[in-house]
């Protein structure tokens, strides 16, 4: 080998890069397809106020991505690209402000986050990545039931920021991020949003924790109007195969308030099958968060049930009824004008984790 050669390999074998062999590299895909039935038969077939089975009486695809990871003593990173209903409903109201912004691109990238350790136990990581608010998150596998609840959806499900992680002890882990706002990732003003969470593992069955939001949210051509958003949850396992979560919801906006919570039981009753219920409510009478376009404010309670089967080989089959009402009619109802204070879904989908 010649002397140049030698110099370069020997400078490549003592790199960091070359260094790293902890360095882990993973793909990933899911598939969720479904089929739902509405009650109220909305005329255009969209459902309203949900983002997870968004279309009425139609075979569908909810949530389809591929994914890949890369895990290492200092460095972590994820790049997903993603289709579907959801996507389509969740990320319509991206802001769309100069000619390099809005929907049109940003809705079909899930996550794209590169992450660095630098001390112990402290990571930062920045980019475009799933939301640190609320137990539900956005991939329906992952969650306890097939729908969302109200509180889920009327939260950021995907931010674009920067965060700190930092886990002191095993029981505890602390969150800081530097957004550009509620669930945006092209800006809508001038100024950045915060937001920190809290979550203390009491015992291996028992999580408790604490998340928050402070931003401006109103477009520079507006006077700015502070949001700060408060959360509880709690995640039980407890004997028997029952899994019980809740949280709760508070936040406030020039002087207005809206609120929610859900709780949520799941009973394993085979080694495959499990059944879980919900309950829920959700208020905003001044329509900060819940736009119905109509004069009224949202408010709404209601409930669910459902069965999972887990088909082995990274097969899921979920079947769920949930019942809505609101205390006005704001459900659209058939192909006229008219609309209904109770909604009812019927859905049942089928996924595949690759």
């Amino acid at each position: 080998m010649t002397a140049p050669l030698a110099l370069i390999a020997l400078a490549a074998l003592q790199s960091p890069l070359a260094q790293d062999t902890s360095r882990h590299v993973t793909w990933s895909g899911f598939v969720d397809a479904y089929f739902a039935y509405d009650t109220d038969r909305p005329g255009s077939f969209d459902r309203a106020f949900t983002t997870q089975a968004a279309r009425h009486d139609e075979f569908n695809i909810n949530l389809a991505y591929l994914a890949v990871s890369l895990a290492s003593e200092r460095t972590r990173g994820r790049l997903a690209f993603q289709a579907g209903t959801s996507v389509q409903v969740n990320y319509a109201n991206e802001p769309t402000i100069g000619s390099v912004s809005g929907p049109s691109l940003s809705r079909h990238i899930q996550e794209a986050t590169v992450g660095a350790r630098v001390a112990r136990g402290l990571w930062v990581d920045g980019g475009i990545y799933l939301s640190y608010i609320g137990l539900e998150g956005w991939i329906s596998r992952d969650n306890p039931t097939y729908t969302r609840s109200l509180v889920a959806d009327f939260t950021p499900y995907y931010l674009s920021g920067a965060r700190l992680t930092w886990q002191p002890s095993a029981p505890l882990t602390l969150q800081l991020h530097v957004m550009n706002g509620w669930q945006i990732i092209s800006e809508n003003n001038r100024a950045k949003s915060v937001g920190s969470r809290v979550d203390w593992q009491l015992s291996s069955a028992v999580t408790v924790a604490y998340a928050n939001f402070v931003g401006n949210e109103q477009p520079d051509s507006l006077p700015s109007k502070t949001r700060v958003f408060n959360q509880i949850m709690a995640h039980a396992s407890l004997p028997g195969g029952w899994v019980l979560q809740g949280e709760a919801d508070y936040g406030r906006q020039a002087g207005l308030a809206w609120s929610g919570f859900t709780v949520v039981g799941r009973k394993a009753v085979t080694r495959s099958a499990a059944l879980v219920g919900r309950l829920e409510g959700y208020s905003d009478p001044d329509q900060v968060i819940v736009l119905t376009g109509t004069s009224a404010g949202f408010s709404g309670r209601g409930g669910s049930f459902g069965m999972d089967i887990d088909g082995g080989g990274g097969l899921l089959w979920r079947t769920e009824v949930r019942a809505l009402h609101t205390s006005v009619p704001l459900f659209p109802r058939g192909g006229n004008a008219r609309a209904s204070r109770d909604d009812v879904l019927l859905v049942t989908s089928l996924a595949l984790t690759l």
